[in-house]
């Protein structure tokens, strides 16, 4: 049984404003094959993705594992969007562009062109709350997302991304004096305490999408055509048990993404991996999403090994589909 957080110590600097997040880049998709070409390269539908809507999805190697991971935003019947972390996009857009072929698509760095702005708490768009995740309101240019909120005791934080032109009005608006300014570091542990993150660059081919929880989360789509890693991903869901599987856990210590996790019967041999960490914004420490072997979780995850530090881990806020 894992022991109840204690988040009474918050205040409301730390649940509610509007964060710039300039950690993330924007891929654009532009030409009549926009859509069927991104289709036949990520884990997740993008074919019949409605103009206006997002979705989560992943760019894998030959051998299912995620090279970057995206928000898809599908702004126009010949244009996607693909919001991704910043570190990995130059290489992405690279890989991408060596399949494009005769497809008739262009693939541009827009991050420039397009700006993305994260609302926490009561700063979000109240219309939009009680959506799903990755449902999407347009309002003019603009595209607000509800993404996956974070989860704290028995508090939900709503979260919510906005992708607009930049020096769009609607950015004007939300960067006026009403809206309190939120630091990244808090919308970063938010994302933490979510359980859904972007592939950044120290976990570049770590991990397989159900690794992640991205079946969970609505990133995969088992019934979808081929694209590279497909096999395997779907080899990986329907021919035995998902072994490895990401965990929310708590640190006394900090950790950095792709730092190695061990468990004290097999101290040489890691058996996890950090995928994001933060600092819990009340000074109590760190909170991270490590990916690793349910045998190890079970076991006990800790960092430093021989003395260390043990992980405490935590319910995920989300459902896992096996469980289900």
């Amino acid at each position: 049984m894992n022991t109840p957080a204690d988040f009474s110590a918050l205040s409301p600097a730390h649940l509610n404003g509007v964060c710039a997040l300039p950690h993330w880049g924007v891929i654009q998709a532009q030409g009549e094959d926009a859509a069927s070409f991104l289709h036949n390269q990520l884990s997740n539908d993008v074919l019949l993705l409605p103009v206006g809507q997002s979705r989560l999805a992943a760019f894998c190697s030959a051998k299912g594992r995620m090279q970057a991971s995206f928000v898809v935003v599908k702004t126009a019947a010949d244009t996607v969007l693909l919001v991704m972390s910043l570190d990995l996009l130059a290489t992405t857009l690279k890989r991408l562009s060596m399949f494009v072929l005769r497809a008739k698509v262009k693939l541009t760095d827009a991050s420039a062109h397009w700006s993305c702005i994260g609302l926490l708490g009561d700063s979000t768009r109240a219309e939009l709350r009680a959506s799903a995740p990755w449902q999407t309101q347009v309002t003019g240019s603009a595209h607000t997302l509800a993404l996956y909120p974070a989860v704290l005791g028995q508090r939900t934080v709503p979260r919510q991304l906005v992708l607009a032109p930049a020096g769009d009005a609607a950015l004007n608006a939300l960067k006026g004096q009403t809206e309190p300014t939120l630091s990244l570091d808090i919308w970063q542990w938010h994302e933490v305490m979510s359980g859904v993150t972007l592939v950044t660059q120290p976990v570049f081919e770590a991990f397989v999408p159900q690794m992640l929880n991205y079946e969970s989360v609505g990133g995969v789509n088992f019934k979808k055509g081929c694209y590279p890693g497909q096999e395997v991903v779907a080899r990986s869901q329907f021919r035995g048990t998902l072994k490895r599987r990401t965990a929310l856990v708590h640190s006394p210590v900090a950790l950095a993404a792709g730092q190695e996790v061990f468990t004290p019967a097999d101290p040489e041999q890691p058996c996890a991996t950090v995928v994001l960490c933060a600092a819990r914004p009340n000074g109590q420490g760190f909170d991270a999403l490590v990916s690793g072997t349910l045998e190890s979780q079970d076991a006990g995850w800790w960092v430093g090994l021989p003395e260390g530090q043990r992980l405490q881990v935590a319910d995920l806020p989300y459902p896992l589909l096996a469980d289900i």
